[in-house]
């Protein structure tokens, strides 16, 4: 249902009066390090595209996803809610839904995309979904229109016989893998090329953005990469001086660069809040295959910084004052609350929510809602950040073959002061970890465990 809606910027001093709702896109990396793009300090990949998005909007230093791997990190973007909330948190046997998973996200939930058809918004899901692949539970039953992508990820359906260690692999071949490709609820391609998917995903990208202009419109955009197997279209393959890991973020980075040059040209730029991040860390197991956390410890499948915080970049002309850098606190739990805050639609109120409103961050460069940060690694919490102090409760490096390690009373690091976690403070602040806890505790009270879904 379209409606006036009126939107206060304290940053300009005046109010604005849009004609019809804002557009609104999210741009979902998948595996993609912290220090993966040039504006966070990698120093051969360029990444010119998503460094002009942060320059001409805001970057985040301190920008988290809820989960360490795949699944329950996009549960959480898409409904605004802890996994073990909706039980897709996952667990030992399975961290993210497999190919024999037989359920996905809950039809109780509600996503992002279902809330806002509620006020007419066009929507549109392109690229890898892995929330359940059952046909109930593909995109286009839970608050899509259409959808362009992949059922889950790219190395999930390989051919027999392929070598060992196929996906870590830098001398990938296309009959190695077998993946499907999805419009809506059909199969229209299998195998599908993909050195072509980045490419094919941005052509379908420009093409709903150009179709939708008489609507306020949704897209979720959730690449393919730089997930492993790597590949990229022959435009990009061989001309990063990373090597093909840093010619699929290039590629990534130009289809960012298409997006927003396509709002630019069809005059939606200032209409439209456009927010980048990955779902989870570098996958480091993989070794060159694999992407870089930058100054943080470790990556994909890991509560330590490197596997949950992430690039987080926004972007809205003339609405986000342009080369703002802010180390609030904030979360991919967030931006739910808040495109339910920019786009005038109603929070639901039958369910408790984990995301805050990050208004006061993008449009005042103020103080986030959000003072604690929880990490859950499956359905367990391991650690608790308040401030600049975390807490961990347990410890376990991605994808290591020793078993988790508890630690009572918890390891503490000042994460402000030391990003990389190599310096207990414990001794030093038992007054802090006693905050923490408290959070905890707190925190523990207020969740019921959703049915586990795989």
């Amino acid at each position: 249902m379209k409606r006036l809606l009126v939107l206060t910027f304290l940053l300009t001093g005046f109010v604005t009066f849009a004609d019809r709702q804002p557009n609104v896109i999210i741009i979902l990396a998948d595996d993609l390090g912290y220090g993966d793009l040039s504006c966070y300090g990698h120093p051969t990949i360029r990444t010119p595209n998503l460094d002009r998005m942060a320059v001409e909007g805001m970057r985040f230093t301190d920008f988290y996803v809820a989960a360490t791997v795949c699944t329950p990190s996009r549960a959480a973007l898409i409904t605004g809610r802890l996994p073990i909330r909706s039980g897709m948190a996952g667990g030992p046997q399975k961290r993210v839904i497999m190919r024999d998973s037989k359920r996905g996200l809950p039809d109780t939930e509600i996503t992002i995309a279902q809330a806002l058809k509620t006020e007419g918004y066009a929507t549109q899901c392109i690229g890898k979904w892995h929330l359940g692949h059952a046909p109930e539970y593909l995109p286009c039953h839970r608050g899509f229109d259409h959808w362009f992508g992949l059922r889950y990820s790219n190395d999930m359906e390989p051919n027999e016989d392929i070598p060992k260690n196929a996906t870590a692999r830098l001398d990938q071949k296309q009959e190695w893998w077998n993946p499907t490709l999805f419009r809506d609820d059909n199969i229209i391609e299998q195998p599908t090329q993909l050195n072509q998917l980045t490419r094919r995903y941005t052509e379908e990208a420009i093409k709903f953005i150009k179709g939708s202009k008489k609507k306020p419109f949704f897209l979720y955009f959730a690449h393919t990469y730089p997930h492993v197997p790597l590949f990229a279209s022959d435009r990009f393959k061989g001309k990063s001086a990373r090597g093909l890991y840093g010619d699929a973020v290039e590629e990534l980075d130009w289809s960012v660069g298409q997006i927003l040059e396509t709002l630019r040209k069809e005059k939606l730029d200032e209409n439209t809040f456009v927010f980048f991040t990955s779902d989870n860390g570098p996958w480091l197991i993989k070794g060159l295959a694999g992407g870089s956390a930058g100054p943080l410890r470790d990556g994909k499948g890991s509560s330590y910084e490197g596997g949950m915080r992430e690039p987080g970049i926004a972007w809205w002309p003339n609405r986000i004052r342009p080369k703002l850098v802010t180390h609030e606190l904030a979360s991919s739990l967030d931006l739910f609350p808040t495109i339910m805050k920019i786009t005038g639609t109603p929070m639901p109120t039958d369910r408790p929510y984990d995301g805050v409103d990050m208004s006061p961050i993008l449009f005042d460069n103020g103080k986030s809602q959000r003072n604690v940060m929880f990490y859950y690694n499956g359905n367990e919490l391991y650690a608790a950040r308040k401030g600049p102090f975390k807490a961990h409760f347990i410890t376990w490096p991605g994808y290591a073959k020793e078993k988790p390690e508890k630690h009572d009373p918890p390891v503490l690091y000042n994460v402000d002061q030391d990003p990389g976690e190599k310096f207990d403070v414990a001794a030093l602040h038992p007054d802090v970890i006693a905050d923490i806890q408290r959070e905890v505790e707190k925190h523990r009270a207020g969740v019921v465990p959703g049915t586990p879904q795989y």
